[in-house]
């Protein structure tokens, strides 16, 4: 094994330096470097594996390892043959059969890819929304809302609640500005976020229940270790209603992509079985010697 790790290592060295000068013509015609059985490891077939990047020492050292590694794979698939002989065409059918699934798997993507109309419009993803709202039920309590926290010693807190409590968009920018100004600590929620988030804001204990928080809409107030907190729960959905839209966006887009996928390959399956049954290329003969 040494004797054709050796011409290997030679012959790898040489052709690195195959831009610069003519190889010889025992390299150019592609030698065999090592052999198990009826198989040959070629010149070119350890070229094409050494990084680039090494040094000539570690490209020797590379291709060493190589070869043995490959001879030890070929000793070891000759084993498993004489051992197991019976579970080669298994093999050899569940390989074919992959072989096979990977091309289906790429001709069937290329029909999605190559189909005019497989995009999933806003007004697709509304409409079966519309369609199916009963499948779509919420688990657990969602809510959106704003939550500020700062110093106690704060001396602005009356403007800072009435800014807060109002709709108007000058008011609420006149908030943030406030907040901003001071560094205060604020949690604008405007996506439906799980109840129990919005809690983990405040100064709230996991043994206690807090559902009552839910029913106001106004500004509330909590205090602990010298912070204040200023919090208002501005929308509710229960546990058991109807998810927003905005919430079932992403699955319902999903769940009409494979719906869509699925129409596109199956006219295709159609397409090309009936113009090869048209044409000759394929025959049904059991279906042929019924109709005799």
């Amino acid at each position: 094994m040494r004797f054709f790790t050796e011409i290997a290592l030679f012959a790898v060295v040489v052709m690195g330096f195959a831009s610069c000068q003519e190889l010889p013509n025992y390299f150019v015609d592609d030698m065999t470097v090592a052999r198990v059985g009826r198989k040959d490891l070629r010149v070119s077939d350890v070229e094409h594996v050494v990084p680039k990047s090494l040094s000539s020492a570690d490209s020797l050292q590379f291709v060493d390892m190589y070869i043995d590694r490959w001879i030890t794979k070929q000793l070891k698939v000759q084993e498993a043959e004489l051992l197991f002989p019976s579970s080669a065409d298994d093999i050899e059918a569940k390989v074919e059969e992959y072989r096979q699934s990977l091309l289906i798997r790429k001709i069937e993507q290329y029909y999605i890819d190559t189909e005019p109309d497989s995009e999933i419009s806003d007004a697709d993803i509304e409409a079966y929304y519309n369609a199916h709202k009963s499948d779509f039920r919420l688990d657990k309590t969602v809510v959106k809302g704003v939550v500020v926290a700062f110093g106690e010693k704060f001396r602005r807190k009356d403007k800072l609640l009435e800014a807060m409590k109002s709709t108007k968009p000058d008011a609420r920018q006149y908030f943030r500005d406030i907040c901003t100004k001071n560094n205060f600590a604020l949690h604008e929620i405007t996506e439906w976020t799980d109840f129990g988030e919005f809690l983990a804001l405040l100064p709230t204990m996991r043994s206690r229940n807090y559902d009552s928080l839910l029913t106001k809409s106004d500004v509330q107030k909590m205090n602990a270790d010298g912070i204040q907190y200023y919090f208002r729960i501005t929308a509710v959905l229960n546990k058991g209603e109807v998810q927003p839209l905005e919430m079932t966006r992403e699955t319902i887009a999903r769940v009409l992509k494979t719906q869509r996928y699925g129409e596109i390959i199956r006219a295709h399956e159609e397409e090309i079985l009936r113009t090869a049954i048209e044409n000759g290329h394929a025959r049904i003969y059991v279906k042929e010697n019924k109709n005799e």
